[in-house]
């Protein structure tokens, strides 16, 4: 299969808040294999590539957040709404959803939030039946 991107470097601002809420939100959407890196911490995918793609959480305190969103895929509403649970009770903020969006697409369900520092991020999937 071919890989999509490599890895992501996002900065937060304060490591101490975003580290308990990344360790619960990113192995419950397929980052499971956490480490320590010189420069922070990262999440990266069980996978037989020597490389594996990689979310990277670099502390910086004087990142201000910005409209940049990432979307994270989810295979069905059912994932969906079990990833917002984990993604509410760690600690998340501005939630907004699970709900369907259908001034994106007919079949758009999502879920917005941020992250403890202000990043914002989105859960999201389109399906035909919902």
């Amino acid at each position: 299969m071919k890989r999509l991107f490599d890895h992501i470097d996002l900065r937060v601002r304060s490591m101490e808040q975003a580290r308990p809420f990344y360790a619960a939100f990113l192995p419950a959407i397929g980052f499971s294999e956490y480490c320590e890196t010189p420069i922070g911490i990262a999440f990266g995918t069980a996978s037989e590539h020597p490389k594996p793609e990689f979310i990277g959480i670099i502390e910086d305190s004087q990142h201000n957040s910005n409209a940049t969103r990432i979307a994270f895929w989810m295979d069905s509403k059912e994932e969906l709404d079990q990833v917002a649970l984990v993604v509410a009770s760690a600690g998340a903020q501005n939630i907004e959803g699970p709900l369907f969006c259908p001034e994106y697409s007919p079949t758009y369900y999502a879920m917005f939030f941020e992250d403890p520092c202000g990043n914002r991020l989105e859960l999201c999937s389109r399906f035909v039946n919902g």
